[in-house]
This record gives structure tokens, sequence and C-alpha cells, in this order.
């Protein structure tokens, strides 16, 4: 593969935002490892990939520890690709990884203890060949670790160096003001929420966290904005055989794509051509128009979808009528 040499233009069309109050800017477009990088995939593909959104802008790069599959290896893969192809970049770049849930045996590889998160860290740095990550997420709520002890670790992780911020993901609106007070208080720079949040899940609004964030001043970058490839415009004329519901029916089951959920899909589908846009794009821009709201993260197969969303960025306005309809359809 020849060196890589990025877009001179990169940064005249995409859009960037502070995480809550904090200095660092997120772009609109993140790009998220959680599918498509792992020892199944084409190397190459993940390659012009990571090329394609820097090339447009996406300065920011999310992964976690149990990517894949195997758990890990999107770790492994991505620094390969940064450290082989795009090492002359890395301060220009944004990248995130997490530890919460499981990652090997016994009691110390999952969850939030100090044990485990410092642990994970250091393992994630070694994969990807990294002095430090830029955020570092405690990745789910812990019914069973005392919360002072999780947020202890993350401010230890902060001091040592290994993170430059802190991140917290699928966290609830309630427990998430109970971290950030301990965070306050150790002084450690939080500054970004993790949460799943689409124009069909709206889990955020109901649990506090968008709210939350918000009075608190805090990030909110969204994953799975296209609700597992609903909202992608895939399954308008019906199920595609290489969609990700005939390919890997982990998190996307055929028997949920009910009729009552394809009207719907169709009836936004119908809302987004008028707008000039795919169902993907309006999906996208709907989330980036909510207050509080960061950035949104994408998973990409293949390099053209990531140029279609980030192009949803030439039209993120949208009239009350058009909110309203879409509430109607989906509520």
């Amino acid at each position: 593969m020849k060196d890589y040499t990025a877009n001179t233009e990169r940064y005249n069309n995409m859009q960037y935002r502070n995480s809550g109050e904090s200095g660092l800017k997120l772009p609109a477009v993140s790009l998220g490892f959680w599918h498509n990088f792992g020892d199944n995939a084409d190397f190459k593909n993940m390659c012009k990939m990571c090329f394609t959104a820097f090339d447009h802008g996406i300065t920011h790069f999310d992964l976690a520890n149990n990517y894949g599959p195997e758990a890990g290896s999107a770790e492994t893969n991505f620094g390969k690709i940064l450290n082989g192809h795009m090492k002359n970049y890395r301060d220009e770049m944004v990248i995130s990884t997490k530890a919460g849930y499981y990652m090997w045996p016994g009691p110390y590889g999952d969850f939030g203890s100090r044990k485990y998160l410092i642990s994970s860290l250091d393992q994630s740095l070694k994969r990807m060949n990294l002095d430090y990550v830029d955020i570092f997420y405690h990745h789910r709520m812990d019914p069973d670790t005392p919360l002072y002890e999780t947020m202890w670790a993350l401010n230890d992780i902060v001091k040592s160096g290994k993170a430059l911020y802190i991140g917290l993901s699928n966290y609830d609106g309630e427990t998430m003001e109970k971290a950030a007070a301990i965070l306050e208080e150790l002084k450690c720079p939080f500054i970004i929420n993790q949460n799943r949040y689409s124009i069909f899940d709206r889990t955020v609004e109901k649990n506090g966290l968008l709210e939350s964030a918000i009075q608190k001043k805090k990030g909110v970058i969204i994953f799975s904005p296209l609700a597992q490839g609903l909202l992608t415009g895939r399954y308008v004329d019906g199920i595609p055989a290489d969609s990700r519901v005939r390919t890997d029916g982990r998190f996307l089951k055929e028997q949920s794509i009910s009729e009552e959920v394809m009207s719907k899909v169709l009836k936004l589908n119908s809302i987004a051509e008028k707008r000039g846009q795919t169902l993907a794009q309006m999906a996208l821009a709907w989330l980036y128009a909510k207050e509080g709201v960061t950035s949104v993260l994408i998973g990409a197969s293949k390099p053209e979808q990531i140029i279609e969303n980030v192009n949803m960025l030439d039209n993120i306005t949208f009239s009350l009528d058009e909110l309203q309809e879409i509430d109607k359809i989906v509520l």
C-alpha cells in the first residue's frame, strides 16, 4: 500500500463543536470501530475507511477494549493503521477507548473496579502502540463497585498521563450526575458522555441523561445513530442479502423488522427525500440538531458510506413541522 498523505482541504467542510464547556472540539461525524475493524475484516478496506474519514475532516476515532471480533482486535488493527500509515497526523486526532465490558476470565476482567480499568487501559495502549489516549471511558455502570472507586481510578489514569480526558458511556442521568460531582471534587477533566440515541431510540430523553449533560455542561456523543441500520435506507425495498441482519444477527434481528417498523421507515424516508437527503443523512442531521449533542458516531463497512454520512452537513436545519412529523411517525 502506498504511503498515505492526507487531503490538504480536509478541514474545509467539517464542523466542530466543543465537548461541553471543555476546550476539546470534536467533528460533527466521528468514526466508530465497533464493527468492521476486527480480524474478520479486510485490512486494506479498514485502511481506506480511516484515510477517507480523515480526508473528510473526521478527526475522532472511537474504540473500546472489547471491539472486534475477537475482543481487542479492533485496537490492534487501528494501531497498525495509525503507526504504519498515519503516525504523522497523531496530534490532529482524538483517539478514545473504553473499559467496562467483559475482557478476560475471573473477577478482574469486567465492570468498573480500579484493578480492571487500569489494567485494561494498559493493554489497550499496548495494542495500539500509543503512550496515551485522548479520551478514556468507563463503558457501563457497575452495580457492585462503589462509584467513588471507579471515578478515583479514572482520575488517577488522567494524572498518570495515559488519558487526557475522561468520559462515561451508557450511564443514566442520575448516576452521571453523581459521578460528575465526584470527578469535579477530584478536579478530573470529565467532558463527555457516550450513549445510544436515534430517531427510534429516545432512551436518553427518558432517563435524564441528555438533560443532565446539558445542565452539567458535558458533551454527548451518540452511538447507533442509525438504529443498527434501520435508518440507513437499506431496508426500504426489503432485507438485502448482504445486510447486517443476514450476515450478523447479533444486534438487529430479522423479526424486529416488522411491517409496522417498515411503515415508519418508509414514511421517514419520504421526509428525507423532500429534504434532498438520504434517510441516513436525515437521521444523523436530526441528532446533530439536538441541543447538547457534540458528535454522532458512525460505523461503516466501506469508504463510500463515510462520505455519504459526512454529507449530512449539507442540510442540518429542520422546520418545526418536520420535527413534529418525525415524532408523529415514531412516537
